[in-house]
C-alpha cells in the first residue's frame, strides 16, 4: 500500500469538499488563527457591503436553494488588513455544505463566487460575471489573482446552480488586503 502524506492545506481542502457532513462542530476561529494567526495588528474591521435582504423566493417565483444554519464560507489563507504580495493566492473555505459544479442541483451545495472590490450586491439575483464578480462555477476552491498594488475588498458569496445566492445567503466576512 502507497505512502500517502496529507498536508495542512490537502487536509483542509478535503474537509472542504466534502462539506463537513460527518456532523462534527467546527470552531472557524480557533482553526483559522491557529493556522493563520489574529487579524493583522491594528487592522480596523472592514466595513461590510450593503446587500439586499434575503427571500425565499424571487419576484419571478424561482425558490432559492435553502442553506444549514450552520453554513460558513471563510478565507483560508487571508485575514483582514493582510499586506501580501501578488500574485495573490486566495484560499476558500466551506464548513457545513459542500462544492458542486454550477448547473448541478444537489441539496447541500454551491458554488464559490468572489467579490473584489465590491461594496454593495443583490442577494435576490444571479450574481454578475465580471471582474469583480468572479465565478468558480466548475467547482474550484482557490485562485491566484493579479491585482494592482495597493488596498483591495475580498468577499466570497456560496450560489445555486444558477448562481442565486442561497436563502440564508451563505458569505464570508468583507475583507481589506494590501498588495504590495
Amino acid at each position: 500500500m502507497p505512502h500517502i502524506r496529507l498536508t495542512l492545506a490537502s487536509t483542509v481542502a478535503a474537509i472542504a469538499l466534502a462539506g463537513c457532513s460527518h456532523g462534527m462542530r467546527h470552531d472557524h476561529e480557533a482553526m483559522h488563527g491557529a493556522m493563520h494567526g489574529p487579524m493583522a495588528p491594528n487592522a480596523a474591521a472592514t466595513t461590510p457591503a450593503k446587500v439586499t435582504e434575503s427571500t425565499p423566493a424571487l419576484a419571478s417565483g424561482y425558490k432559492k436553494v435553502e442553506s444549514p444554519a450552520a453554513a460558513r464560507l471563510y478565507f483560508v489563507n487571508l485575514a483582514n488588513g493582510a499586506t501580501v504580495s501578488g500574485p495573490v493566492k486566495v484560499v476558500f473555505g466551506l464548513s457545513g455544505m459542500g462544492v458542486a459544479p454550477a448547473g448541478i442541483e444537489k441539496a447541500g451545495t454551491g458554488h464559490h463566487h468572489l467579490l473584489v472590490d465590491v461594496s454593495e450586491w443583490d442577494a435576490n439575483a444571479p450574481l454578475p460575471a465580471n471582474e469583480n464578480f468572479r465565478h468558480f462555477g466548475a467547482g474550484q476552491t482557490e485562485v491566484s489573482l493579479d491585482l494592482k498594488p495597493g488596498p483591495h475588498t475580498l468577499q466570497l458569496v456560496l450560489g445555486d446552480q444558477n448562481h442565486i445566492p442561497h436563502h440564508p445567503v451563505v458569505a464570508s466576512e468583507r475583507i481589506t488586503i494590501t498588495v504590495k
